[in-house]
């Protein structure tokens, strides 16, 4: 059965009373969107719904009509005076429906058969099960609690869950769920809301809500958001007095009110109504939300056009049941349905005093009986149903079902405090101390998988230990690198002691296989903690994952949904999974963790000192992370354009591939490859020359010079100064004329089969731009074959990769590198598989393509090749660059694969030329000259990487082992900014890597 929100539409053709359209806004004052559409089964059973309601009701005298609007709580027990009740009930006051309390399900399944057997209209069967039928029923599945699942990030899941109670109230012949609990827990303090509600954040809990509901209701049962206006910000409760909500208007529209309004734009079905005191909507006080008009019609109804099914909370509840002919009130209010009334005889009869008075109307109460078998219709209440008992059990406990709570669990795992990167766990250390907070029986299956990445060494916490023993155990522990903390203890006073002095300087973990709020009782120890994994209950299968994630061979993303006092708020978590980097301490691994800290005030005072917006940095040693932050707005998957980095992360790796596959030497003459330079003074230029600038290739060529229509402008393009001509600055002395044209059939605003070769998101070129560009490299006289840096030779290098790989350079590194190196972010044209804002932006180009670049490459020779180029193009992040650079210092080898071989990687590493520091394509140390290296001073010669003009580089150190990558965005906005080069911030935090060093002498 589809979800049921069409109910509201199938009602108003069969009534002819109601329409629904998109006049009726949500959200007043700002118009909203119509409900969701939703269907049961589709409007060809219109005509058939009427006719059935209006069979029904012209045999239903009107108190029978009256006594389709009540619904009462009877136990699931089989006595003969609770059949008698039970008897009573349906057969002499007609009740709409029933709502069975807690007991055994079989009890329930048969006294429903026999309740829908006694009645001559079916009954509306409902159930209070917020987190499922164990909410009320023993042997039922149990589900997590909502706030534990609003910690789940993948809302289909939670959806999932609801399409799976459903199922579980269809076998047992419920139709009505009242759940979901949209009540926003704001309050810790609440006595009755608590972990029924999914958490604390009012958008949070609305798309649970929904996605809960939806399951519901796709399951074929009518979904009840409670407890409107909002029961989460209490700390009284309703069930022993009247609980008071003393907020402004705003403050409800933005908190209380927020899940209600959305579960109504979602098209949900069916809302019940609070005991609550709202001063803001009844001014006089003292009346219950449930029995004010106020609320109910004005606010519910008609502001809110909620056309559903409304439900009183229970009538018995103290809240409420102080107030005199609370039925007559509810009714007279704007609810449809009466839930639990304590005396149904005198509440009955006072509904009929009323309308026999004219204080409520008979068309009031056709209405609302009308409206209750109409969705009674919609529910397959057409015919009575009856539930197939032999076999009830095994139906509704499916192995599914069991699988469905584990996946919930593990979804709902949540990491905390893990600023400081302690997850996940080095796997380099051998054993772990294991300290247990409760019955150490309890975590045995999470011991029994985490013995399969280390030696775990138990220590059981004792309650109330002296603080003698305390000492001595914390002295113990500390001599271990890692510390588990295991929490499955809720009542932990009795250790607060312990943890209040508890703060090793090895890594500790908490992981709390208890509910969040109980682990404030040892706040001291967590705040000192390097991480916290809420795991919120110790089913095996948890344990397990648990285990896992530690060593990253699980994914978890949980986040809080409700705030765990000062120490962590809502919201707060983050993901690892198998792609996390694992944790490293530097001292185990040669490196003093306090020097290297010391990065952080370099990087930060460039960005005080203007020398960039933001950067990221890197530290490998022996392939293991020393060092990963990133400063500014960005996070370590912001994307940037590595410039000049490209020759050593792209078309070198290119060259180094075919050299290894024996499609290239080094003494090749490039024309033999590339037939257009063939008849030029460039016929005998060779790999090897290309690789170390000593070509006699110019330093660069202005490509888009070419395109440009040197008649669309007066004058000279560039000046030395500025003047109302040249109103651009593109460098430190150097002004530039905007107002140009590109030459005419060049270029297009949009892609075509002619105009591939992107530039911006509004400028293409023509592909015959490209022969345009590789003649003008054929024609560029070549100079004396000294060291002279050229982008040229690297241009020219991509055309040969492309002409020996026979495919664009782009796709042979993906194919050869990137993909199976698992490089997710790094690449050229990254708009083609990023948003653009993941990637940083790279600079304001004012004066040749008139945008802020980002996802673009800067470089305007790269740009005019379309974006891929041997010289710029890619992009990327410090943690991919970091891993292609570890591939290399490994050999050609990471993570057990190899791309190259040891033998060409040491050749292209360690070559260096004669008459310049230049190697194979890398860029070396300047031992000769130090304050032209590029380098810090203590690096020795053997480092080899590059540097890019955005503000990138790249080194590695194969003697000591180390990998380092800086990037940055320090052309952004200004291009002409150099502070980068003049505050030496890439050299100093590589000097400082040095000094982290831990020597043995």
């Amino acid at each position: 059965m589809r979800r049921l929100f069409l109910l509201v539409l199938i009602f108003v053709v069969c009534s002819g009373h109601l329409a629904l359209d998109a006049k009726h806004a949500l959200v007043p004052p700002a118009p909203a969107p119509a409900v969701e559409p939703s269907l049961v089964s589709g409007l060809q059973d219109d005509i058939r719904c009427r006719q059935w309601v209006d069979s029904v009701m012209q045999r239903l005298s009107m108190k029978e009509r009256i006594g389709q609007l009540f619904i009462y709580t009877i136990a699931p027990q089989i006595t003969k005076a609770n059949k008698e009740l039970l008897r009573k009930v349906v057969q002499d006051y007609k009740v709409g429906g029933l709502l069975f309390s807690g007991g055994l399900m079989q009890n329930q399944a048969t006294l429903t058969n026999d309740a829908q057997r006694m009645a001559e209209v079916p009954l509306m069967i409902t159930f209070d099960g917020e987190w499922g039928l164990s909410m009320r029923l023993r042997g039922t599945p149990v589900f997590p609690r909502n706030m534990v699942l609003g910690c789940i990030q993948n809302d289909s899941l939670i959806y999932e869950y609801g399409r799976e109670v459903a199922r579980q109230c269809r076998e047992l012949g419920v139709q009505v769920n009242f759940a979901p609990v949209a009540d926003v827990n704001i309050n810790p303090q609440n006595p009755v809301i608590n972990t029924r509600s999914f958490g604390e954040s009012p958008v949070n809990v609305a798309n649970k809500v929904i996605a809960y509901a939806k399951g519901l209701e796709d399951g074929g049962v009518l979904s009840v958001s409670k407890h409107f206006p909002g029961h989460g910000d209490t700390d009284v409760d309703s069930h022993k007095a009247l609980p008071t909500l003393p907020f402004s208007r705003e403050r409800l529209d933005s908190v209380e009110l927020y899940p209600f309004r959305k579960a109504i734009h979602a098209g949900l079905g069916g809302i019940m109504v609070g005991h609550l005191e709202v001063p803001v909507f009844e001014e006089h006080g003292g009346l219950p939300s449930s029995l004010s008009r106020n609320v109910v019609y004005d606010l519910l109804t008609r502001e809110l056009k909620f056309e559903g099914l409304i439900f009183t909370d229970a009538l018995a509840m103290k809240g409420v049941a102080n107030n005199s002919s609370v039925c007559l009130q509810a009714l007279k209010a704007g609810n449809d349905l009466l839930l639990v009334p304590r005396r149904i005889k005198e509440e009955v009869e006072a509904v009929m005093d009323a309308v026999k008075r004219g204080e409520l109307s008979e068309e009031d109460i056709n209405e609302k009986c009308r409206k209750v078998l109409t969705y009674k219709y919609a529910l397959g209440l057409k015919k009575k149903p009856t539930i197939r008992l032999s076999g009830l059990g095994t139906r509704i406990n499916t192995p599914e079902t069991r699988n469905l709570i584990r996946r919930l669990n593990l979804a709902a795992i949540t990491v905390l405090g893990n600023e400081s990167k302690v997850l996940p766990l080095d796997p380099a250390i051998k054993e772990v101390a294991v300290l247990n907070v409760g019955d150490s029986k309890e975590i045995q299956p999470f011991l029994k998988e985490l013995s399969q990445y280390t030696r775990p060494v138990e220590f059981n916490l004792g309650a109330n230990l002296p603080e003698s023993q305390c000492e001595q155990l914390r002295d113990t522990l500390a001599h271990y690198k890692r510390i588990l903390v295991c929490v499955t203890e809720q009542r932990l006073a009795s250790y607060q002691a312990f943890f209040a002095k508890f703060a090793p300087d090895v890594p500790v973990v908490y992981l709390c296989f208890i509910a969040g709020k109980h682990t404030l009782q040892i706040h001291r120890g967590i705040s000192a903690a390097g991480a916290m994994i809420l795991a919120h209950s110790s089913d095996d299968d948890v344990q397990k994952q648990v285990a896992d994630m530690l060593y990253g061979e699980a994914e978890v993303d949980g986040r809080l949904s409700a705030s765990i006092g000062g120490l962590f708020a809502t919201g707060t978590g983050m993901t690892l999974g198998t792609q996390t980097i694992p944790h490293f301490v530097p001292e185990e691994h040669g490196m003093n963790s306090r020097i290297l800290a010391k990065i952080d005030t370099i990087a930060e005072n460039g960005i005080r000192e203007g020398a960039y917006p933001s950067c990221q940095v890197v530290v490998l040693k022996d392939g293991m992370e020393m060092y990963n932050k990133s400063f500014g707005d960005v996070t370590a998957k912001s994307v940037y354009d590595l410039a000049s980095l490209t020759k050593t992360t792209a078309t070198l790796l290119a060259v180094m591939k075919l050299y290894d596959k024996g499609r290239l030497n080094l003494t090749d003459r490039v024309s033999d490859y590339l037939p257009f330079l063939q008849n030029t003074d460039k016929k005998n230029i060779t790999v090897r020359e290309l690789l170390m600038h000593e070509s006699g290739l110019p330093s660069t060529l202005l490509f888009y010079q070419d395109a440009i229509d040197n008649k669309s402008y007066a004058g000279p393009l560039f000046k030395g100064k500025y003047d109302k001509t040249h109103p651009v600055r593109i460098g430190t002395q150097t002004w530039a004329n905007p107002n140009f044209h590109f030459r005419k059939g060049l270029t297009s605003k949009k892609r075509s089969a002619e105009y591939t070769l992107q530039v911006t998101d509004s400028l293409w070129l023509n592909n015959s731009f490209k022969k345009e560009y590789l003649q003008k490299i054929a024609d560029a006289p070549l100079k004396d074959k000294r060291y002279r840096y050229s982008c040229v030779g690297f241009i020219l290098l991509q055309q040969l990769v492309e002409a020996r790989a026979g495919m664009p350079m782009d796709e042979f590194l993906a194919k050869e590198y990137y993909t199976p190196m698992g490089l997710e972010r790094t690449g050229y044209l990254p708009l083609r598989f990023l948003k653009k804002e993941e990637i940083v932006p790279s600079s304001i180009d004012l004066f040749l393509r008139k945008t802020v670049l980002q996802g673009f490459v800067h470089d305007e020779s790269a740009a005019f090749q379309g974006g891929v180029s041997g010289n710029a193009g890619l992009f990327s992040t410090a943690g991919e660059v970091a891993r292609i650079y570890q591939m290399l210092l490994n050999g050609g080898e990471l993570d057990g694969k190899r791309y190259l071989s040891k033998e060409t990687c040491r050749l292209f590493t360690t070559t260096v030329s004669k008459i310049s520091r230049r190697g194979l394509g890398f860029d070396k140390p300047d031992t000769r000259n130090p304050h032209n290296s590029p380098c810090a001073a203590s690096a020795p010669a053997s480092v080899y990487g590059h540097t890019g003009f955005t503000g990138t580089c790249a080194w590695v150190d194969p003697e000591n082992g180390l990998v380092y990558v800086f990037l940055s965005n320090r052309i952004y906005p200004d291009v002409w900014n150099n502070k980068l080069l003049r505050l030496d911030i890439r050299s100093k935090i590589q000097e400082t890597m040095y000094k982290s060093l831990i020597t043995n002498h």
